[in-house]
């Protein structure tokens, strides 16, 4: 199931969907049949489509208003699996052969062959100079010359079984076969921009077609036309319905006395990740509630003395809708830093004692990473390339500062949201964190060592989450799982700026005492996930249940 930003009155919703008027990125707007069984390559001529098929060896052009074939010929080949349109050719991928053939339609003849660039080749797409192939044993995309099939580039494709390519204009789209999604990829180096599901499970050959998308599938046998926009920001899917018990423990083992004991309780909120269900229960009562300087709002308990040998244990019962967050960035929808609010460029550029902004080291990293850009989603992605470049995840006991954070090479989650954070507002965007308690593995389990990420503000999305730590993954696809997308494990307990008068630099809870005497303490955070009775779904279903996959 996928839930939208938009709340339409019932009557229109058919209405809107056959118009696309409120369609979200990656939805089905019409479907063919294919002319025959086994499709594989798809291209667009700027008319109509050409569309492969194994099975009957045949290349057939397509009606994209209605479907209809509009003329059928022989393939130039006998395992045609790419195709790509050229003025009045038809470029075909002969992966018997490996090799790519310059066909004329008209005349049915091959007027020109090259050998492939790659031993595995799959999909095909002409960019208006040059074309591009992917390889499925390397998982390599390469850019090729029609005059000899000399290689121009080569570029990691998003994940290891590209199976269609084309080309919008300014980005590749890749499909690919056992991840189930399409990619809409950087040509430069080949990052992941956006990651749309296809609409079934055996994706081949993609089409654009100026604004929309088009994917051919081989186990439905169906021709797609898959809406492309921003209109929707961000879908949630795979919900799931949990409990947490969240328990902060204090001890004091003396032998002296704790003279002044306060303890602070994040209290989620419902966001676009999550909707709280009822009320969270706090055991037992506290003493009140506050809000911090960030408007994060807590349970405090305060307790005037703790002798040796005492223990103090209070709980938070929270009841959550949490979802899969999937946003749909455009960056040239994205605005520039004079397009962010004011109110959030005074909260959100300032400097902090884990941030260090100002450091030499922050600001000749931010320089370096983003040079003159301004779009505000290259910014934080460039930003986001250099972390990965730069650090690698290790959680090695502590909090340090951005600087020798980032100088040392290594940190844990928090530490690459510090780093982050303080090179996002050295280049002068907003950025803050959120905290979470996460499930791990089974819904019903426990969490004690929790996660901390990032939300950047990018106008015209809002805030917008990104991980850091996450993004420390050796595909394309795998980094940009972490840019504009959360998985459906975490209940998010906290959102800050930066250090907070009551939760300090923690998340979730934090305790600040007072003692007499030497007083050895012990402190223990736990979070304990069970599944409410109506749960919706699992981590594990597909990400849409209204898919209508039917298998050959």
């Amino acid at each position: 199931m996928k839930k939208w930003i938009y709340i339409i009155p019932a009557i229109w919703v058919t209405i809107f969907m056959a118009s696309g008027l409120y369609s979200a990125t990656g939805d089905i707007i019409k479907k063919f049949p294919t002319p025959g069984s086994c499709p594989t390559g798809l291209a667009f001529d700027g008319k109509s489509f050409w569309m492969a098929d194994r099975k009957s060896d045949s290349l057939y052009q397509i009606n994209p208003e209605n479907g209809a074939i509009i003329n059928a010929v022989n393939a130039p080949g006998y395992q045609i699996e790419g195709l790509a349109c050229e003025n009045n050719y038809i470029w075909a991928l002969d992966i018997e052969e490996k090799s790519i053939l310059k066909f004329n339609p008209q005349t049915q003849v091959n007027e020109k062959t090259l050998p492939g660039p790659c031993d595995d080749p799959q999909g095909l797409a002409w960019d208006g100079t040059y074309l591009w192939i992917g390889d499925m044993t390397k998982d390599r995309l390469y850019q090729f010359s029609t005059e000899d099939g000399t290689t121009i580039r080569e570029i990691p494709s998003p994940s290891g079984n590209p199976s269609g390519l084309s080309w919008d204009g300014k980005y590749l789209w890749v499909s690919d076969r056992f991840d189930d999604m399409v990619y809409m990829v950087l040509p430069e180096n080949g990052n992941v921009i956006l990651s749309i599901p296809t609409p079934c499970k055996y994706p081949r050959g993609i089409a654009h077609d100026g604004v929309f998308l088009w994917n051919v599938d081989y186990q439905s046998d169906t021709l797609y036309q898959i809406m492309l926009q921003d209109t929707v920001k961000y879908i949630q899917t795979n919900e799931r319905q949990e409990k947490l018990e969240y328990i902060h423990q204090f001890r004091n083992y003396g032998p002296g006395e704790i003279t002044s004991l306060d303890i602070y309780i994040a209290i989620p909120q419902t966001l676009p990740y999550q909707t709280i269900i009822g009320v969270p229960i706090m055991t037992p009562s506290p003493t009140d509630y506050l809000n911090d300087k960030w408007g994060q709002k807590v349970a405090h308990y305060h307790y005037a003395s703790l002798p040796a040998g005492g223990q103090i244990s209070v709980s938070m019962n929270a009841s959550a809708e949490i979802y899969k967050l999937r946003y749909f960035i455009f960056p040239d929808k994205v605005g520039t830093l004079k397009d962010i609010p004011k109110e959030i460029t005074s909260s959100y550029l300032v400097d902090d004692t884990k941030y260090w902004i100002n450091d030499p080291i922050i600001k000749e990293a931010a320089q370096s990473a983003i040079g003159n850009e301004t779009n505000c989603y290259w910014i934080a992605r460039k930003l986001f390339n250099y972390i990965i470049e730069k650090l690698y995840y290790e959680r090695v006991g502590g909090w340090n500062v951005a600087p020798t954070v980032l100088k040392r090479g290594n940190g844990s989650c928090s530490e690459y949201s510090f780093v982050y954070i303080a090179l996002c507002r050295a280049a002068g965007l907003p950025a803050r964190y959120a905290g979470a308690v996460t499930i791990r593995g089974d819904d019903a389990s426990t969490d004690d060592v929790f996660h901390r990420w990032v939300e950047v503000y990018l106008p015209n999305y809002g805030w917008v989450p990104i991980d850091p730590s996450g993004g420390d993954n050796s595909s394309p696809a795998g980094q940009a799982a972490y840019f504009g997308h959360i998985n459906n494990n975490y209940l998010i307990t906290t959102l800050g700026g930066g250090s907070s008068e009551y939760l300090e630099w923690g998340y979730n809870s934090n305790e600040i005492w007072q003692s007499k005497g030497k007083c050895k303490v012990y402190t223990e955070h736990i979070g304990e996930w069970s599944p409410l009775s109506n749960s919706k779904t699992d981590s594990l279903l597909l990400e849409d249940s209204a898919k209508n996959c039917k298998p050959k």
